[in-house]
């Protein structure tokens, strides 16, 4: 059962108005499904915007933030709870500890850095959380194709390549996790 979603996202809002919408429909189901939100703790781009849209209707959000982030007043102030940490590489393993699943949603270097992280440690046997990329109008299309490639070549093997789940839809992507559990 997930009682806690890590969300992987952008701390830009995106060129089209599609990935926030998208980031807007996750947090409906969410809030509908009784699932907490844990995410990086910014209040700027789809990271304010997701917790805002689960805040506004009244779900749990814990956001995680180094230090770094936090004196630069990138944090999000109204959140449930905003935990502070030393690092990056202590942000990505609370989060983790924190969180029964994982999603990307649409975001940059930062958001691939944490999605393979928590890919590769599913790999090596550390977690068996489910982990997905919501695939909002083709945003991942190219590293979807990538990763196939990588299995192809033999880089990847096929039952690690489908550690990570792929939907357009949030709900779709929710009820494939419970699925595996």
């Amino acid at each position: 059962m997930i009682q806690r979603l890590c969300v992987y996202c952008g701390s830009s809002p995106g060129k089209r108005t599609e990935y926030t919408e998208g980031a807007k429909q996750l947090a409906n189901s969410l809030v509908e499904q009784g699932i907490g939100l844990v995410y990086g703790g910014g209040n700027v781009g789809i990271m304010g915007l997701l917790a805002d849209a689960v805040m506004t209707q009244g779900g749990h959000t814990i956001g995680v933030i180094p230090t770094a982030l936090l004196e630069k007043e990138l944090a999000h102030q109204g959140l449930t709870e905003l935990r502070v940490v030393n690092s990056m590489h202590e942000r990505k393993a609370l989060m983790a500890e924190l969180a029964d699943a994982f999603i990307a949603l649409p975001g940059g270097l930062g958001t691939l850095d944490e999605l393979f992280e928590i890919l590769t440690w599913a790999q090596l046997g550390l977690h068996q959380k489910p982990c997905g990329l919501l695939n909002i109008h083709q945003y991942y299309d190219k590293l979807i194709s990538f990763l196939d490639h990588m299995v192809s070549e033999e880089y990847v093997k096929g039952l690690h390549r489908s550690m990570l789940l792929v939907e357009t839809e949030p709900q779709k992507l929710l009820e494939r996790f419970r699925s595996q559990g």
